[in-house]
């Protein structure tokens, strides 16, 4: 065969194998171009979804509940925005050691603002039935305080409080293991809690 006609017989291959390879490689079904997503319309979200960024915002500053109190200091929370565990248990401990102090060295004055009208009454009534002589015990220290449990009745909020304590009359020492439920009204301006009931704990 003449060299000449070689030439063109395997540039017209090489040719039809270039097409081919164009065809299958360019281009998709229906011969339309091969569309493939961008960096910028990959991650975005279903029209209409809100987009999980603005989710994450919105719930940010969402404070994480958790213990067998949880479901109760969440509907407390939902209620009044500026419920706050951290601080409320500061302010449990707080009062533990001031209610416990001024219960001690019978000061009505002190405790009358902090106690409901109930827990009050029993306890001004076992300070008048004390004799002189009789010693009290003082708050040496609070080894442990937790949320025992929570709720929401209507607008009145309750947090229950597990304490345990050591308690010193200055010859001897006892440990008090106590249930201290504490209520608020949360429609109310007043942020103070009071305390609502006493029980013995196990």
């Amino acid at each position: 065969m003449d060299p000449v006609m070689q030439v063109m017989i395997l540039a017209a291959v090489a040719l039809f194998v270039l097409s081919r390879l164009y065809f299958a490689l360019g281009k998709g079904d229906n011969d339309n171009p091969v569309s493939r997503p961008s960096p910028a319309t990959a991650g975005e979200d279903a029209p209409g979804q809100p987009k999980a960024k603005d989710e994450a915002l919105a719930h940010a500053d969402q404070p994480i509940f958790t213990g067998p109190a949880a479901g109760g200091l969440e509907e407390i929370y939902n209620a009044d925005r500026s419920f706050s565990t951290p601080a409320f248990m500061r302010g449990a401990r707080a009062a533990y050691e001031i209610i416990v102090s001024a219960f001690a060295r019978g000061d009505r004055d002190k405790l009358r603002p902090m106690l409901d009208d109930d827990v009050y009454e029993a306890w001004d009534a076992a300070i008048a039935a004390r004799q002189p002589d009789q010693p009290t015990f003082e708050l040496l220290r609070i080894r442990k305080a937790e949320i025992e449990s929570a709720e929401l009745d209507g607008a009145i909020a309750r947090v229950s409080v597990r304490y345990e304590a050591e308690l010193g009359d200055g010859e001897m020492t006892r440990t008090a293991k106590e249930i201290w439920t504490f209520m608020r009204n949360v429609q109310e301006n007043d942020p103070n809690w009071i305390l609502d009931d006493v029980e013995v704990a196990s």
